[in-house]
């Protein structure tokens, strides 16, 4: 793999803007509007607007604790919405249970990455593709993306180290062929060159047409993976913009790049 994550292209131009419910793009894969959603009564993500377009990549980026990982699971139907919608094309996913939001075409891949550690590498990509038979054309192409996964096939999935599951984690998320890929906090627990690689993989993987979104704390890797970015505070959008003008935003950069 590349030694370090590409450089995702700039898809706006201008300053980047507070949020605004007027940016939705009624034409983008994924449209997420006025969305609240929570646990036990409690709203933790609060009136959230974003979009994602057909093979673009986009982070949500933002401190522990700002919202990101439940944004995620609502989207994906793992966390019910307590206000606003989500579509994924023409279909509405709001209501959906997660099993048919991932049959629509959205892989979702957790931080926790949430193996099979008794089960094998290859018994692991096999239930990604549940409920369908395991393609051997897709497997080939998750093996050709991860080597070491190819001749790891046999071993067990939690005699593996961190960078290897987190490949695993993604590869099983790819055996659906999905039309979008999210991902939350794919670099937790990865030493920093391994977090690298696993950006230059998802930069590649986005190269070749797959939508992306992504969650992440580690701001700068997200910034280079990503078209455009939304900044997420205490369950809410106060930035966003593309990537270059986030980067360049002195209050962006005072909170999460440690630049004054």
């Amino acid at each position: 793999m590349a030694e370090s994550a590409a450089m995702g292209s700039q898809s706006a131009s201008g300053a980047a803007t507070p949020h605004s419910p007027a940016a939705a793009d009624p034409e983008a894969l994924l449209r997420v509007e006025s969305l609240s959603s929570g646990y036990l009564g409690e709203d933790v993500v609060l009136d959230v607007n974003l979009t994602v377009a057909a093979g673009e990549a986009v982070a949500v980026i933002g401190s522990n604790g700002a919202g990101k990982t439940t944004l995620l699971k609502t989207i994906c139907g793992l966390i019910p919405t307590t206000a606003g919608e989500t579509r994924f094309g023409s279909r509405r996913l709001t209501g959906l249970g997660a099993h048919r939001v991932a049959r629509l075409g959205v892989a979702f891949v957790p931080a926790e990455r949430h193996l099979f550690n008794t089960m094998s590498v290859e018994e692991n990509l096999a239930l990604g593709a549940y409920p369908h038979r395991p393609d051997p054309e897709t497997l080939d192409s998750v093996f050709e993306l991860f080597p070491r996964l190819g001749e790891r096939r046999g071993q067990h999935a939690g005699t593996m180290s961190g960078g290897e599951q987190q490949m695993l984690a993604v590869g099983r998320a790819l055996m659906s062929r999905p039309r979008l890929l999210i991902l939350d906090e794919p670099t937790t627990g990865l030493a920093p060159v391994l977090a690298s690689e696993a950006y230059a993989t998802l930069g590649r993987l986005r190269g070749e047409g797959l939508t992306v979104l992504v969650a992440e704390q580690h701001v700068p890797l997200a910034l280079s993976l990503a078209d455009r970015a939304y900044v997420l505070d205490h369950g809410r959008v106060d930035l966003e913009g593309s990537s270059a003008e986030l980067a360049d935003n002195p209050e962006v950069r005072r909170a999460y790049l440690g630049i004054s």
